[in-house]
């Protein structure tokens, strides 16, 4: 449910709103194949260390104005023009503004690039204008949420989450709803590998794999929803990380096997993430609960500390499992949503 607020009596020119969004990671779907008719539903965790960041303000001309702090954004200003017309029809609210993207997520990565900027830039358009409209509403009107909606619940509030799908036909209108939100501990850690060499599928590509894979067994959901329920939900619930991790990592096996022949006949869209995570998931037994985030490239691997983390990405690399060309960060989990607020 959205309201729009009357128009302002003038524009505040001056009026400078920035926001920083999160990246997410997509530990996984619970019933791609819709065998009790609900299609997906997902299993995701926000974190910290890598975010989308851009600011809005009065174009200086009958205009609107594009500027990136990095060459990277630049990429992007395409599919910002999309979603600003697409805010203007649903709102009338037609100035011309200035759009500086400060950083963003690595696109295709399976951090929620694509998401975070959308709803980045819905949420900085309806504060600058003055208007109310929640995350959800934001979503579905940039064409955000068709089949996860971790990232959606994720820009508010941050979080372990599990949604249940978007339903089909008007009940997939709006984004799936949140069944449950947990806040990890504090002391865990993930260690991220990106690889800069590789790219995740998405939009089409996407769309055309999927299509091409066989259902997943029901025998095979109701897996995937009793680690969810019975396992990283009470891991991470009651800091058993044991058991979080367990359960993590059988969702992985089962979901690397499906979507597997979409990505060349391996779990890992790279084969150097893939390696160093089966490195960490073998060095440390059930101590590491490894996977790769969506379609990839960027796998990751939680474990109960950073000094954990740290111990074993150093014993990674003198065992040879790290490849230099790898991006690996150590994150803390991210138990609260974006920030919104006035630029300087």
């Amino acid at each position: 449910m959205s309201t729009l607020s009357p128009p302002r009596s003038r524009v505040e020119t001056g009026l400078r709103v920035a926001v920083q969004a999160p990246g997410r990671l997509h530990l996984g779907f619970l019933d791609p194949a819709a065998t009790l008719g609900r299609r997906f539903g997902s299993l995701g965790v926000v974190i910290d260390g890598f975010e989308t960041e851009l600011e809005i303000a009065a174009a200086p001309g009958a205009d609107d104005g594009y500027a990136s702090d990095g060459a990277a954004g630049a990429a992007e200003f395409d599919r910002l023009a999309g979603w600003l017309h697409q805010l203007r029809l649903r709102t009338g609210r037609p100035q011309p503004l200035a759009l500086r993207l400060r950083r963003a997520l690595p696109a295709h990565a399976g951090l929620g690039s694509g998401t975070q900027l959308a709803l980045a830039l819905g949420r900085a358009f309806v504060r600058w204008h003055g208007l109310e409209a929640d995350t959800p509403t934001i979503a579905a009107w940039l064409g955000r949420g068709l089949r996860s909606g971790i990232g959606i619940a994720g820009f508010d509030a941050g979080g372990l989450l599990v949604d249940g799908g978007p339903g089909a036909g008007a009940a997939g209108a709006r984004p799936a709803p949140v069944l449950a939100r947990i806040e990890p501990p504090a002391d865990w850690r993930v260690i991220v590998a990106l690889d800069p060499r590789r790219r995740g599928l998405a939009g089409a590509e996407e769309r055309a794999a999927i299509a091409t894979l066989p259902p997943l067994p029901r025998s095979a959901a109701a897996d995937l929803c009793h680690q969810v329920l019975m396992r990283v939900l009470p891991g991470a619930a009651g800091d058993d990380f044991a058991a979080f991790a367990a359960g993590l990592n059988r969702i992985q096996e089962l979901l690397g096997a499906h979507f597997a022949p979409a990505q060349g006949g391996s779990a890992w869209t790279s084969p150097a993430v893939g390696r160093l995570m089966n490195w960490l998931g073998a060095g440390a037994g059930s101590g590491v609960g490894i996977g790769q985030s969506s379609w990839g490239p960027t796998g990751f691997a939680f474990v109960p500390s950073a000094t954990v983390a740290r111990h074993l990405l150093d014993a990674a690399a003198q065992a040879g499992a790290l490849d230099p060309a790898l991006e690996v960060r150590i994150v803390t989990l991210r138990n609260r949503g974006a920030t919104i607020g006035a630029a300087g």
